[in-house]
């Protein structure tokens, strides 16, 4: 891995750490809690993504990986566009095995804590549709799974980069959904050798969380009460 690599990671982990300082540092100066939060996390994630790009932008006319050979721009964006579905589509999948094999309930707490600061803060959400997903890509795509790629087969290099992309979530309980989405965009970018690929369809993937769970999260709440109340009259009508 070169130096420059080794930067991004040190970076990306200086940001997930500094909020053990940052954010008591704010706390003491009259925030509140959710404030300091994600205030601090909105910093800190923008100032990791200038330096972050400043470190991967001399790479942007070559792939340095061995293995991989970049796309057209017009099968990019076809893997693009694709890429979104079958990221959606694995998640889903990942969903169902975990709740009927495994016995794991859906929903997710990492979720519905970032999802619950968005609804108080709502300029947070750039940080959870666009500037997060950018930075995992770069660091979980182009760094973990391009070292491992340089080492492992395909197979080998997705499982053991997607898995460090689930346990850096510390959500445990639901592990195979992002090992599975994490396999997905470790395809789409081995698939087309732009790193660009996978950030979209992880954007894609964040932003309808967001659309729907925030947005649109009255008006889904509504609708499901209305079809248990439709249930409930036409179990009566058929007793």
């Amino acid at each position: 891995m070169t130096k420059r690599y080794w930067w991004i990671l040190i970076v990306y982990i200086l940001m997930q750490l500094s909020g053990l300082i940052g954010i008591p540092v704010l706390f003491g100066m009259g925030m509140s809690r959710e404030e300091s939060a994600a205030a601090w996390s909105m910093g800190s994630f923008i100032a990791a993504l200038i330096v972050i790009i400043f470190l991967v932008l001399p790479e942007r006319k070559t792939t340095r990986h061995p293995h991989l050979r970049k796309s057209s721009a017009g099968q990019a964006v076809k893997w693009a566009i694709l890429g979104v579905f079958m990221a959606f589509i694995a998640q889903y999948i990942a969903i169902l095995i975990e709740t009927y094999a495994l016995g794991i309930e859906p929903g997710s707490q990492n979720t519905q804590d970032i999802l619950s600061v968005v609804e108080l803060f709502p300029l947070f959400a750039v940080i959870v549709a666009v500037i997060g997903p950018i930075l995992e890509e770069v660091v979980f795509r182009k760094v973990i799974f391009g070292a491992f790629y340089k080492r492992f087969n395909f197979v080998i290099s997705a499982l053991l980069s997607s898995l460090i992309f689930s346990v850096v979530h510390f959500d445990f309980t639901h592990v195979l959904i992002y090992t599975a989405v994490g396999f997905t965009f470790s395809f789409l970018y081995v698939k087309t050798g732009r790193i660009l690929v996978p950030i979209i369809a992880h954007v894609s993937m964040n932003s309808y969380a967001i659309l729907v769970q925030v947005l649109l999260g009255e008006q889904l709440q509504d609708m499901q009460e209305e079809l248990e109340q439709l249930n409930f009259i036409l179990g009566g009508l058929v007793l």
